[in-house]
């Protein structure tokens, strides 16, 4: 059975679209079908439907395609293992990553990291937690880092990174002439919020609950990324609470203001997410060792 094959056909499952398959894979359209074609004649079975738009996996192609996700992934540990073997530090490697981290701390180390292993080649998704998390638990990705934590059997969590969170507003807002307001008085302002999945929503929900009624938060808004959120709040669509690394060079420009909220830690911790009992490759564990260790 080709691996290459198999990788199209992984990319046609994921895509739900043969032409998308094609355009990752720098490939033909006819040739995406023709490897298609030739798997189903192999296996004496139809992989994927047709479904207007949409090409879906049969149920023999679902079959297929977790064991060829594990086919690919144990090449790429094969030849990592070999190329350490001979000294060598060279693959691919597959990291997921929620909005802060993903945008604000991983791409420098990520620099750092392939100063030191130039061949080294590093895919990274950013998503919200919850996606992230899908990644890691479907073999997509080798690890995640994200902001929130919730209780999986199937996933490991490890404290790596500190994040602090501000309550930004613009600067005509009331609050930015203060240097602190209580927690009550954020149930007289509009608030911008995340969306239900983020870590971050999850962890500013958890740290007003202990203080607030939520039901009477003044919600206008919800949005689906940090940055929308920080484009909301400097529009005066609301205030929000925000980490600090995402609006930090707004806060020295002067177009937000982060205000302290009294008798709340505004701070939460990063993780990093692996799936239980899944070997790291020779490539993930050597970055693993360098995020933990790295300069903040």
């Amino acid at each position: 059975m080709d691996i290459h094959r198999l990788e199209v056909f992984c990319k046609v499952v994921e895509l739900k679209s043969f032409t998308k398959a094609a355009e990752a894979s720098f490939l033909s359209q006819p040739t995406v079908s023709e490897h298609i074609r030739s798997l189903e004649e192999l296996l004496e079975e139809r992989l994927v439907d047709r479904l207007g738009r949409e090409a879906l996996p049969t149920q023999a192609g679902q079959i297929l395609y977790k064991y060829a996700k594990k086919i690919i992934r144990l090449r790429q540990e094969a030849m990592q293992a070999m190329a350490g073997y001979r000294g060598e530090m060279a693959g691919h490697l597959a990291l997921g990553a929620s909005t802060i981290p993903g945008a604000y701390v991983l791409p420098q180390r990520i620099g750092g990291f392939k100063k030191l292993h130039p061949a080294i080649q590093i895919t990274l998704s950013i998503g919200n937690s919850r996606t992230v998390a899908d990644g890691v638990l479907a073999g997509d990705t080798e690890f995640g880092v994200v902001g929130a934590r919730w209780s999986d059997p199937a996933l490991e969590w490890r404290e790596i990174l500190d994040d602090e969170l501000v309550l930004a507003v613009y600067p005509s807002h009331p609050f930015a002439k203060k240097t602190a307001v209580e927690p009550a008085q954020l149930l007289t302002e509009p608030m911008i919020i995340r969306e239900r999945d983020s870590g971050t929503r999850r962890v500013v929900t958890q740290l007003l609950e202990k203080h607030l009624d939520l039901s009477r938060l003044r919600i206008v808004a919800e949005m689906g990324s940090t940055e929308a959120v920080r484009q909301g709040v400097k529009a005066e669509v609301g205030i929000a609470i925000l980490s600090r690394r995402a609006v930090a060079e707004d806060i020295e420009r002067g177009s937000l203001v982060a205000v302290d909220v009294s008798a709340i830690r505004l701070s939460r911790p990063f993780y990093l997410i692996t799936r239980k009992n899944r070997q790291p490759s020779p490539i993930c564990s050597t970055f693993l060792a360098f995020l933990q260790h790295g300069p903040d």
